[in-house]
């Protein structure tokens, strides 16, 4: 009988010290997390790269740092009811997601669609923990949302919806504590509806949510920061193989925030975009979608809440695909802006098949599991979204240092500091994604370097 078989059966309590392999672990996840597949799909993605790094690091294992960091710390669901302009009473399901503040205060964005579930949160909480840490500012990780549809309500409908939805955030969340953001469905708008009521029930002025408008706190470029940042990365995956984005041809899919800045941007960077899409379809502008039409896309999304389809009707040469996704466009580069799980294993395929050299996550996890794999297979350059898509949250967190001194950057330190922070992210993942050959893994660098970063925090304090 060995020495741990003798102690359990004195009942003196052991160190948990054995090294469970990567199918256990996942299997596990799996069943403490049941009918939650986007969160346990986060979770295997990193949980594969993480586990060679940690195999001869005995602390981590020990400690049960990776476990820890798949179970949030905690998650809030509540109840949030309102009144249409009809007067009728309706009731949706709120959450917060507040997955680990080992490095700062809880940061992630609340979205606002049908499509939410406390997994999709979950994931997003996960990956933002991550992702946060890239960035180099201390930030943890968190994420919120409800299944509220801002589509086809009227002003005082998604006022009244923020203002309840506020009414019980706000016991979650401090400047300090929790600081979230936009995302789906949440724009500037919403902010503005959020903040006012956390500010009338608290009757404080504090930088508890980014994305703020500039007259009340905001952040010059935080609109422009995550498609400008999936581009920056990007480009700098390719200056790697002595490469830009001069005469490019990239595939974009969404027509939101994200992807109308980082079609911008690439157009900036000598690029042509060919496509934008949103959940009825694709457009493509074998023209190419210029600084002109990108603005077009912008108000028309925004001012009118429009569909993308009318822009054939808009710019001749351009045709709409009716239900599908943009990637089986031939082009140069892709970038995924739209939402997670969008580009699927056989996608993938095709896109490396008609050439595709590069693809630069602007989306949450728009990769399927599968896709990851073929990409990874075919050593492309791949970013995640955790590394590619950091800029936004990068410069909220910008916003949040500059409502704690209670000043103001202007635009040309923020443009820098987006460069600088996107640089430093691609030069982590490098650090820790570097296979060989002048093949570099960068999903793997991401999940390695912002594992690594979080990890040691926890192992700092302790068991808590």
């Amino acid at each position: 009988m060995t020495g741990h078989s003798r102690n359990r059966l004195r009942g003196i309590p052991m160190a948990v010290t054995d090294h469970v392999d990567l199918n256990t672990f996942v299997e596990g996840v799996k069943k403490r997390n049941p009918g939650q597949p986007e969160f346990v799909q986060a979770v295997t993605e990193v949980a594969e790269d993480i586990f060679d790094f940690i195999e001869d690091k005995e602390a981590y294992h020990s400690q049960q740092i990776l476990r820890r960091i798949a179970e949030p710390d905690r998650v809030m669901s509540f109840r949030v009811c309102w009144e249409d302009d009809q007067g009728n009473v309706r009731v949706n399901r709120g959450w917060r997601v507040q997955n680990n503040n080992a490095i700062g205060p809880y940061k992630g964005g609340i979205r606002f669609h049908p499509s939410v579930t406390e997994s999709v949160l979950k994931f997003l909480a996960f990956e933002q923990t991550f992702k946060n840490a890239l960035t180099g500012l201390p930030m943890g990780g968190g994420k919120g949302g409800a299944t509220f549809n801002p589509k086809g309500k009227s002003d005082r409908e998604v006022m009244r919806f923020c203002q309840s939805f506020m009414t019980e955030l706000y016991r979650h969340i401090g400047a300090d504590v929790d600081v979230p953001a936009g995302d789906i469905g949440v724009g500037a708008r919403e902010i503005g509806y959020m903040f006012g009521q956390y500010k009338r029930i608290t009757n404080e002025w504090t930088g508890v949510l980014t994305g703020k408008g500039i007259e009340y706190g905001g952040s010059l470029i935080r609109t422009e920061a995550t498609g400008y940042g999936a581009t920056y990365f990007l480009a700098n995956m390719l200056k790697t193989k002595d490469q830009d984005l001069v005469g490019k041809t990239a595939v974009i899919s969404g027509s939101g925030n994200v992807a109308t800045h980082a079609a911008e941007k690439v157009t900036q960077l000598g690029g042509k975009v060919l496509t934008l899409s949103d959940s009825e379809g694709f457009i493509q502008d074998p023209n190419g979608i210029s600084q002109e039409k990108i603005d077009w896309v912008k108000t028309h999304k925004t001012k009118r809440r429009g569909r993308i389809s009318e822009y054939v009707k808009e710019f001749t040469g351009a045709r709409f695909t009716a239900g599908k996704t943009p990637w089986g466009v031939t082009c140069d580069v892709a970038m995924p802006c739209a939402t997670q799980n969008e580009l699927t294993g056989e996608d993938a395929k095709t896109l490396i098949a008609n050439g595709c050299m590069a693809v630069s996550e602007g989306a949450n996890m728009p990769t399927t599991l599968e896709g990851v794999h073929v990409f990874k297979k075919a050593k492309i350059l791949f970013a995640p979204g955790k590394a590619a898509n950091a800029g936004g949250v990068a410069v909220s967190g910008l916003e949040m240092s500059q409502n704690s001194a209670r000043i103001s950057w202007k635009e040309a330190e923020l443009q820098q500091l987006l460069l600088d922070i996107m640089e430093g992210i691609h030069a982590r993942c490098v650090e820790y994604g570097q296979q060989g050959g002048g093949y570099c893994d960068y999903v793997k660098g991401a999940n390695i370097a912002g594992f690594k970063k979080v990890a040691d925090a926890m192992l700092a304090f302790g068991v808590v």
